[in-house]
């Protein structure tokens, strides 16, 4: 595997392909896959395209677009431009008047899913305040003092901690996790941890911290599909899963640190040198205090009125005011810091519309009419707890790309057969958890594990490859157990 991109060389343009080791543009294997990805899509058109001229609506054709979209994501096309090829071809099966096309594509914005992808703009926006006013700083510090860091497993758990909590606050691994880095990486290089442990450390505490953000998308999108609140998820699905990993992490990063020890893999002198602190003062801490309390004061409102899903875009943007405000900011800048975490979202929000119109078009299509019709009585007879394990290994290798997008899909195309052969909200939970966010622990590499390795300066993926396992085992065995119970 190449290393990752630095970003001191600065950002390779969008869209443009990434130069391999030595800096040339790829050859003929980009070429190759690209021609696979194009021809792909353009044979799915054209069967779509046949199809909705001979057939009509209910039809099991209008599983072509699943099947395209599954396919084009699984052969490594960008997800949103499979989202869109996907759109195409169903539109091309149905058929729609221009009128009634552009009534779909008008209603789409009305959506949950288009909220959803709503939501994760307001969440980078609130991101970008806290990163500004210096709150998210003070999170990381704040555990580190709380929990202490003067020796090797308290600095462990410290670590953990402090990366679960920020994650948690801003909804987002690759982002807090970036913040965290330069204040981490010099506690644990002075007490002689090696690089690969580092990683371990904050992407354990990573993963379970994004588990368990109360408004991250993908969390909201789970919430939303099995129509639960926050307490109901964090109790059956999330809960256990952060513990687990934390718990599995105090015994895992010492074994990580036994083995890489004297190999190597140490930090040099330079990174035991913490980095200035500019923005100290009586305004950061009553910006980290206004942050804290306003959102707990959100949970807890989302908890007692069991607010729905559209509770993020008020909670979001008086989050990010109040931590402003405090922070010594004005209204306007506060407003252009939003404006500009949100436009780093811009094309998430852009997948959740086209998704949005995609579920619209396939549902006029109905094709799981036409299976319940005929196979009704066959999937009633399904055991629950067999249904509920082949939806979630279906989840777990399944369309690669955004987890709150992969949720939706998943509940939109299988939500519907688990009621009716009785799946219960709580194991719809796990089953939705399970499926959108473990393979983030394995059994392949993945995005958020070189970015905790780049970010903790460790070259070694095969270490936290093997970190990954040694969560994914016990969790997936874990929720079996939950499972066993609950159908």
């Amino acid at each position: 595997m190449s290393a990752p991109h630095d970003p001191a060389a600065g950002p390779t343009a969008p869209g443009d392909p990434d130069p391999d080791a030595t800096g040339k543009a790829p050859g003929r294997g980009y070429l190759a896959k690209d021609r696979l990805l194009s021809g792909s899509a353009l044979v799915g058109l054209v069967v779509a395209v046949v199809a909705g001229i001979t057939t009509q609506p209910p039809t099991l054709w209008g599983l072509l677009p699943i099947v395209l979209y599954a396919a084009l994501a699984l052969l490594g096309m960008d997800i949103t431009v499979a989202t869109a090829v996907a759109v195409i071809s169903a539109v091309l099966l149905l058929l729609p008047t221009p009128v009634e096309a552009g009534e779909m594509f008008g209603a789409s914005l009305g959506e949950m899913v288009t909220m959803i992808g709503l939501i994760i703009m307001l969440g980078a926006g609130v991101g970008e305040v806290l990163r500004v006013t210096g709150v998210a700083d003070a999170i990381v510090q704040s555990v580190l003092r709380v929990v202490g860091s003067t020796s090797r497993i308290r600095t462990v758990l410290g670590v953990m901690l402090a990366c679960l909590a920020l994650v948690a606050s801003l909804g987002t691994l690759a982002g807090a996790l970036a913040i965290a880095a330069p204040i981490l990486l010099p506690v644990v290089a002075r007490l002689g941890f090696t690089r690969s442990a580092t990683a371990a450390m904050m992407f354990i505490g990573g993963c379970a911290g994004l588990a368990i953000a109360p408004f991250a998308g993908s969390n909201v999108a789970i919430m939303s599909a099995a129509e639960v609140g926050y307490l109901q998820y964090l109790l059956y699905g999330a809960g256990p899963l952060a513990v687990l990993s934390i718990v599995v992490g105090l015994v895992v990063v010492p074994w990580v640190q036994r083995r890489t020890e004297n190999t190597g893999d140490d930090y040099d002198e330079a990174d035991v040198v913490a980095p200035e602190r500019t923005d100290e003062g009586a305004r950061r801490g009553l910006a980290t205090a206004a942050f804290a309390v306003t959102l707990l004061a959100c949970i807890g409102y989302a908890i007692v009125t069991a607010a729905g899903t559209s509770f993020p875009l008020i909670a979001l943007p008086l989050l990010a005011i109040v931590t402003g405000l405090a922070g010594g900011l004005r209204t306007m800048t506060i407003a252009e810091l939003v404006i500009r975490g949100c436009a780093t979202q811009i094309k998430m929000f852009l997948l959740f519309w086209l998704l949005a119109i995609f579920f619209l078009v396939v549902d006029e299509l109905k094709p799981f009419d036409v299976i319940l019709a005929t196979f009704g009585d066959d999937l009633s007879g399904m055991s629950p707890l067999l249904f509920v394990g082949v939806i979630a290994l279906i989840g777990w290798v399944g369309v690669p790309g955004a987890t709150a997008a992969q949720v939706v899909l998943i509940d939109e195309v299988f939500g519907g057969l688990a009621a009716s052969i009785g799946i219960g909200v709580n194991a719809w939970v796990i089953v939705l958890l399970f499926a959108s966010k473990i393979d983030t622990y394995g059994p392949f590499p993945n995005g958020n594990m070189v970015g905790a390795m780049g970010l903790a300066r460790s070259t070694n993926l095969r270490n936290l490859l093997v970190v990954g396992w040694l969560l994914l085992i016990p969790a997936s065995v874990m929720y079996a157990v939950i499972l066993f119970f609950e159908v």
